[in-house]
């Protein structure tokens, strides 16, 4: 992308920084344990100061909550646990004042089985809505119609006596899967669409966008293939290869009709989430082009593995495509929580700094989860506790997703660290959480919540972080080495993706020199000290990383 102002402003998402908020958890305004939209609006000058582009909003509509709200029963309303329609429109016009773009959820694979339409299709075969929703005949032994699984565990489809029909469900029993083979289903979903959009939202995040039409053969998923001594997870639902339920082309056709309808509001931006076994080739194939998504991002950053060589793989697969706008989360609601799930328990501060100067030095769009500029661990939620159906369902060997919820913490010395003013919030709140609040981390100078606003400063006044292009440079065991370019600015970034030193060799014309170095992001990350370095070995720490400015010389640079 160019230097004109006036694109970028059009194309704010490309290289932005989207802050993800779960707003059940981020802050109660009603002292009921429940966080809700109006403290969502309270916080949002915190938001502000990290130095983040937008803001997404997790669901916040009507819901029986049976999966927290990725369960709706009307796409148009708020539920009165989080607010109503005003509060919403309180919190789009503050954050419009602050220079802030506001995301939302949107869940349209399935609905809620409270959901009017579900309500009126699951009524008879014959009902204007009864093609709504995924009904089929069971085989003649009375089975389901084929072997697909639930996300969540079991069959994918359900017995509903009253149309003696299985209904489809990717998720939970009471998330059936809507039929989007239907036109007036597809349109149904363009309105609600342009709802939000007329109330000045600035894009969507698309939950599981790839699963929105089902193959209509209904042919069972072939097994998943398992290399020798790799072991099967506690959910069998990874046992299989997902040809048949999800990632059809006819989802392409519909985006596209999306984007149609999204480009006629101006700056508006579509991110996916794709779940798929293609993995970020499926990313490229709904980001290509001008016509479908803007951007998207697929779980391979997600994952346990955090060392060089793996990172590399999963960026070589996006850059030797070539093609569509990937978006690179490390943490969210559905994960463990990036301090635990890369460290394997027991982060240190090197190595949460250098987890944020990676990820804010990656060419695309970042997302950044609540809590993550904290360094916040995965919390351990007691059994009793448990709220997530996915927690339930797999206890002990996969303890569910409550442990990246638990509430915000804001300030250290408070009951429930200023998350609420109630006896008990609907999670507990951690204590090792209230060691790295908000207000003890403002308080500190190097801390790592002024290390994530002093990069995200870097990057918003970086061509080279924010829109540059970028190359990988030759693999190493431990060390990640990358280049990002634009214009004649020329960087160098270098991270030591292990707890040993390491030493990366530079063949490059003249001096170079580490960016800012009286900056923190110098200051803390790699030798030499005084900022300079001419060819030759780059010593690493552990868990060190610099960043070179190489000049507007000619040539590359070669490892």
């Amino acid at each position: 992308m160019g230097e004109d102002t006036g694109e970028r402003d059009r194309c704010w998402w490309r290289g932005g920084v989207i802050y993800q908020i779960y707003p059940r958890s981020f802050q109660d305004s009603q002292g009921n344990g429940f966080g809700d939209l109006a403290g969502v609006t309270h916080r949002l000058d915190y938001v502000r100061r990290l130095g983040v582009d937008a803001i997404w909003l997790s669901p916040f509509f009507v819901s029986p909550m049976k999966d927290f709200g990725y369960d709706v029963a009307d796409y148009c309303d708020v539920d009165p646990l989080f607010g109503d329609l005003g509060d919403f429109d309180a919190l789009v016009d503050r954050a419009h004042s602050l220079g802030l773009k506001v995301m939302i959820d949107q869940v349209w694979s399935h609905s809620s089985d409270r959901h009017p339409w579900f309500e009126e299709s699951r009524q008879n075969a014959t009902g204007p809505k009864a093609d709504w929703y995924v009904w089929a005949d069971a085989k003649p032994d009375g089975t389901a119609p084929n072997n697909w699984l639930s996300v969540f565990g079991g069959p994918a489809w359900t017995w509903d006596s009253r149309r003696n029909q299985y209904y489809l469900h990717n998720f939970l029993t009471e998330q059936p899967d809507l039929n989007f083979h239907n036109p007036e289903v597809q349109d149904a979903i363009l309105a609600v669409a342009s709802f939000w959009l007329d109330r000045g939202v600035d894009g969507f995040r698309l939950d599981v966008c790839n699963f929105y039409f089902h193959h209509q053969s209904l042919n069972d998923n072939p097994p998943r293939r398992f290399a020798d001594g790799e072991p099967r997870g506690p959910n069998p639902h990874e046992w299989q290869q997902h040809i048949y339920c999800r990632s059809q082309p006819e989802n392409l056709v519909f985006l596209s009709r999306l984007r149609q309808l999204t480009d006629g509001y101006g700056d508006i931006c579509l991110m996916g989430e794709i779940g798929d076994d293609e993995g970020i080739r499926r990313l490229v194939e709904y980001t290509e082009g001008n016509h479908r998504l803007h951007t998207a991002y697929s779980y391979e950053l997600l994952q346990p593995r955090c060392d060089a060589g793996y990172i590399r793989g999963a960026m070589e697969r996006w850059i030797s495509e070539g093609r569509g706008w990937p978006t690179w989360a490390l943490g969210n609601h559905d994960f463990p929580r990036l301090a635990t799930r890369w460290t394997q328990g027991s982060p240190s501060p090197e190595q949460l700094r250098l987890f944020a100067a990676f990820h804010l030095s990656l060419k695309g769009t970042i997302c950044l989860y609540q809590g993550e500029e904290l360094g916040l661990e995965q919390a351990d939620v007691p059994y009793e506790r448990i709220q997530d159906p996915e927690g339930k369902a797999f206890w002990p060997g996969k303890p569910g997703r409550d442990g990246c919820r638990t509430p915000m913490p804001w300030e250290s010395d408070l009951r429930l660290c200023g998350f609420s003013d109630a006896e008990e919030s609907w999670l507990p709140v951690s204590e090792a959480h209230a060691r790295r609040a908000v207000d003890v981390q403002e308080a500190e100078g190097e801390s790592l919540l002024q290390f994530y606003r002093a990069m995200a400063r870097y990057r918003s006044g970086s061509p080279a972080l924010r829109e540059g292009a970028i190359e990988l440079l030759d693999p190493s065991d431990q060390v990640l080495a990358l280049t990002r370019n634009h214009g004649h600015q020329r960087w160098l970034c270098l991270f030591n993706f292990s707890g040993e030193p390491a030493a990366w060799t530079i063949n490059a014309p003249g001096v170079m020199r580490i960016v800012d170095s009286e900056s923190p992001l110098s200051r803390l990350s790699a030798q030499p000290s005084d900022g300079s370095h001419e060819e030759g070995p780059v010593q690493l720490g552990p868990w060190a990383w610099a960043f070179f400015d190489l000049g507007p010389a000619d040539g590359g640079v070669r490892p």
